[in-house]
């Protein structure tokens, strides 16, 4: 089924709540107060099957001054504007207020009702057309149909009914593929069932049972149970009045502002960047000056701060800006907000969210440019821009957090040319330039290390990290290396390919010198140092020939201390083998092997690491 979100708009008293019973049979009116005072003050909600497979959910707002915030949280995500005015009195404040939200809001769709047709002659009723095709020309509305209602006598509820399945059907339906979201606008109880919150589900869907996350906070509550428009569902779909059972919160808990959403990918934020439009009818907006700020159907307070060093955003006119809450709230870049003066409270503008990470400006940087670039083709321009400004990249959920795309698009953006894609396991994006100055760097600095230890197989990777890559993931300089030919790892080791240790005649001598001592002196070696000051060379040369020896397995490091030749420690494992499943004492070990307790102890100590023996209390068992 089609669904639709239908959003009345017009003047105090032009007859939106009885149009919308008219039409539907739902009396919106649900708070006693509205019931005795003849106004709507909050938001009503109705529906209507316009067609097999057609449903429009009503959102019937209030038109009272005082009472736009609370138009303004019925006005997120409506996909067709029902401008409601009344033929005797024709357009009035409220009625512009109203129709500029909606403007600001992108609502691209919608028709005119000219209720109240039965109390006017046809001659006024023709004026009023004209005054309300005036006022709507060159506007999203201009066009649009004109329909004389009236919800007393029924006077072109039929007609209007049928214009409304016309848009309903060629409006773009809300997509239930993207991620969840639900502007909470009522939260209360029901005996019996607990938590129940309500709002418009502008993106995504729900099922009994999953789990949501509520922002700001980062609570996470499970779906007991759904309603979408008063009927229980399994399942509640973008553009659907939904109702949600919940548990995990009380109702003091939440509130209309908060929003559920997707658990895991989310966070409130307190800054924004965003294109910013002033209506032409109101004041100069001065730099760092106050607002009410509206998105979905949260309100707080925050203040504008116009960007690239303007000082005032005149009327009519558009401008980038940062604007900093005073409580966080969950928005993505795309959302449309509205801006309402300070004092005042009226409405003075709006815009549409152009990024949520809180990027530093550098002196001289075109904040323009970078938004035009995130806000017109985020997929294309906005992911390696993101990219570029992590020192190190991004993951997919990182930039699922940052953009709102949904995985796929983040896979289509990562075969851009200006990408470099790791999956380790999941997918990584580092900016190409970056990648390949960073492998540039490493390669030189592996060349410099070569040149000063010759004798070294190569550079340490976490030294290699540390220097070049501090706080960088650990997988990102194995990624780096597996991409480049001209580099090799070996264990936790990195040399340039080409490398190779070449040995001069005085070292070849002091390393033959140094295994043949190890070699000869069986299980009973002497003292590493001793060794080390008989082989000929200078003691760091002669140290970083042991590391060779070592490094090619001719020599094996049984402690700090003591160093044995592979030949001993193989001639030691064939001794064992034969008492394989017996359990040997020390004293029995010293005897097999020869040895006194000085080798014995660390010797045990390296074959129960090795796995060739298991200490079982004071003997060892030959595994």
């Amino acid at each position: 089924m089609k669904n639709i979100i239908v959003g009345t708009a017009g003047h105090i008293d032009h007859g939106k709540t009885a149009l919308v019973r008219a039409l539907t049979g739902i009396d919106t009116d649900r708070l006693e107060e509205e019931k005795r005072r003849g106004i709507s003050i909050d938001l009503g909600f109705a529906h209507l099957d316009l067609a097999p497979g057609v449903r429009a959910g009503f959102v019937d707002v209030p038109g009272h001054e005082r009472f736009v915030k609370n138009m303004l949280a019925g006005a997120a995500g409506i996909d067709v504007v029902l401008l409601v005015v009344a033929a005797d009195e024709s357009i009035k404040p409220q009625t512009r207020e109203h129709f500029d939200i909606c403007r600001l809001l992108g609502v691209r769709k919608g028709l005119i009702a000219l209720t109240k047709a039965d109390l006017v002659d046809k001659e006024i009723l023709d004026l009023a057309r004209l005054e309300v095709e005036e006022f709507v020309k060159g506007s999203f509305l201009e066009g649009a149909p004109v329909v004389p209602v009236s919800a007393v006598t029924g006077e072109g509820l039929e007609e209007l009914r049928a214009r409304l399945l016309e848009l309903a059907l060629a409006a773009p339906a809300k997509d239930s593929s993207r991620h969840f979201r639900l502007p909470i606008d009522r939260v209360f109880s029901m005996r019996g069932f607990g938590t129940v919150v309500t709002g418009t589900l502008i993106s995504g869907s729900i099922g009994k049972e999953q789990e949501v996350e509520v922002h700001p906070g980062g609570r996470r509550l499970r779906v007991r149970g759904i309603q979408v428009h008063g009927q229980p569902a399994d399942r509640a779909s973008a553009g659907q009045r939904t109702a949600l059972n919940v548990t995990g919160a009380e109702p003091s808990e939440l509130a209309r502002g908060m929003t559920l959403a997707e658990p895991g990918f989310f966070q409130a934020v307190r800054g924004i960047d965003a294109l910013i439009e002033l209506l032409p009818g109101a004041k100069p907006l001065k730099n760092h000056a106050p607002v009410h700020f509206h998105a979905g159907t949260a309100e707080v307070e925050a203040r504008v701060r116009l960007l690239d060093g303007a000082e005032r955003l005149p009327p009519g006119e558009r401008a980038y800006a940062r604007i900093v809450l005073r409580d966080p709230l969950l928005l993505l870049p795309g959302d449309r907000f509205i801006i309402r003066m300070f004092s005042p409270v009226v409405t003075i503008g709006g815009g549409v969210v152009a990024d949520i990470t809180g990027h530093r400006y550098r002196r001289g940087e075109n904040a323009a440019a970078r938004l035009d670039a995130l806000l017109g083709k985020p997929i294309e321009e906005g992911v390696p821009l993101l990219v570029r400004e992590s020192r190190y990249g991004l993951s997919l959920p990182d930039l699922v957090t940052r953009t709102g795309l949904m995985p796929a698009e983040i896979e289509q953006a990562a075969r851009s040319e200006r990408l470099v894609a790791i999956r380790r396991p999941q997918l990584w994006l580092v900016d190409r330039e970056w990648f390949e100055a960073a492998l540039a760097r490493i390669t030189g600095l592996l060349r410099e290390f070569h040149r000063q230890n010759p004798l070294l197989e190569g550079m340490p990777k976490q030294e290699l990290r540390s220097r070049e890559l501090p706080g960088a993931p650990p997988f990102l300089l194995d990624a780096m290396i597996e991409r480049a030919p001209n580099l090799v790892a070996e264990g936790e080791v990195v040399r340039l390919a080409a490398h190779k240790v070449v040995l001069r005649e005085d070292e070849e001598r002091a390393a033959g010198a140094i295994e043949k001592t190890f070699r000869d002196a069986g299980l009973a070696v002497p003292a590493v140092n001793e060794v080390l000051a008989k082989s000929g060379v200078e003691p760091s040369r002669a140290r970083r020939l042991l590391q060779m020896l070592l490094r090619d397995g001719r020599l094996v490091k049984v402690s700090d201390d003591l160093v044995f030749h592979r030949s001993a420690i193989d001639g030691l494992r064939a001794r064992l083998a034969p008492h394989k499943g017996a359990r040997i004492s020390v004293p029995q070990f010293k005897d097999l092997a020869g040895i006194s307790r000085k080798y014995a102890i660390p010797l045990l100590e390296y074959l129960d690491r090795e796995h060739v023996t298991r200490r079982e209390g004071d003997e060892r068992l030959v595994l």
